[in-house]
């Protein structure tokens, strides 16, 4: 699956910056955006954050450790 085809460009839109007068109400505004978003956006800002914070590496797959533990 091409991720680039479902994810939009990584760019700032600065007309939808908020400035908050507190972390509470910083908190309040994002809950009531993932009540107000569909699945498909959620799951689109969770790409974009593990890009942000992954750079390149994000492109690849995601790597499965199995560990036994006695």
């Amino acid at each position: 699956m091409n991720a680039k085809k479902h994810l939009p460009e990584l760019r700032l839109d600065k007309t939808k910056l908020k400035v908050f007068s507190g972390f509470d109400d910083a908190e309040s505004d994002l809950i009531e955006w993932y009540r107000n978003s569909t699945l498909t956006e959620r799951l689109q800002h969770i790409e974009r954050l593990r890009r942000l914070n992954y750079g390149v590496r994000a492109t690849g797959h995601i790597q499965r450790v199995i560990r036994i533990v006695k």
